[in-house]
């Protein structure tokens, strides 16, 4: 079990949607909170709402988590929780994608994460108690969708990083353990991604509020989320989806690859003499 009460916990993308739900919830069990986000004027605003530290950074960039984890430390001392959260989130159809959407993509949603991971997983070890990584993917990573190609390929990577590393930290008997928190829809501002997107940079994604044109009452509230984080972080679960109810769209791609494997049985030809 992880402790959450007394720890000082790192949240990036931490100023708006799941990540600031997830460090509500953390600062509600008695963890000290430092949200860290690309958006200056939403981290001082939501900071100060929520009565944590907040540290801008980049998650695109090694340097930038290097110095968030710098700064905390030099602040707090220590770092126990690390919830890797931030990403972007625009839709567009893989033939009309260029090299330059795919690279922000993986950059922040995939590389976001293994920075994270490379800057904070060794201050995690050295801790005497150890600590937890939480990373967010998707809904998407099990039950991938036209339009999402990119995104969905950046959660699946991000699903696979957690999971071989939760394996890895209990082979080794470490005393951090890892979680894939897997979002199904929840009401953010995902869907104006593009707000952050480098100056100049223009191809074939496009955000997409899809609130707007969906049947939202099944979607959940960031503070949902948070709750659902929490527990998960608490309970050292390697999995926490938010949407149960979503199992059937996993199970479903799933009975596609068992009957592809099927379709497909081992054949050995034994050598001729």
């Amino acid at each position: 079990m992880t402790a959450v009460g007394g720890r000082v916990a790192v949240v990036t993308g931490g100023a708006s949607g799941i990540g600031r739900g997830i460090a509500e919830a953390l600062r509600d069990a008695g963890a000290q909170v430092v949200i860290a986000d690309i958006e200056q004027d939403a981290l001082d605003a939501v900071a100060a709402e929520l009565g944590v530290a907040g540290v801008q950074v980049d998650v695109s960039r090694l340097e930038s988590v290097q110095a968030l984890a710098d700064t905390v430390l030099d602040r707090f001392g220590r770092v126990d929780i690390v919830v890797n959260n931030a990403g972007v989130g625009p839709l567009g159809y893989i033939r009309d994608l260029t090299v330059e959407d795919w690279r922000w993509l993986v950059d922040v949603n995939l590389f976001g994460v293994v920075h994270g991971i490379a800057v904070f997983l060794p201050i995690l070890e050295a801790n005497p108690d150890g600590g937890h990584i939480m990373n967010t993917a998707s809904q998407a990573a099990f039950a991938p969708l036209e339009s999402m190609g990119a995104y969905s390929a950046t959660k699946f990577a991000v699903a696979a990083t957690t999971e071989v590393l939760a394996a890895e930290l209990a082979s080794a008997g470490s005393k951090v353990t890892a979680t894939l928190l897997a979002p199904g829809p929840v009401l953010t501002n995902i869907g104006t991604s593009s707000r952050n997107r480098p100056d100049g940079e223009v191809g074939g994604l496009q955000d997409a509020v899809l609130a707007e044109t969906m049947d939202t009452s099944d979607w959940l509230r960031p503070e949902e989320v948070g709750r659902i984080a929490v527990r998960a972080i608490e309970s050292d679960d390697w999995l926490a989806p938010t949407h149960p109810q979503y199992v059937a769209q996993a199970r479903e791609r799933f009975d596609r690859i068992t009957a592809a494997y099927g379709k497909y049985p081992w054949i050995r030809e034994e050598p001729t003499t």
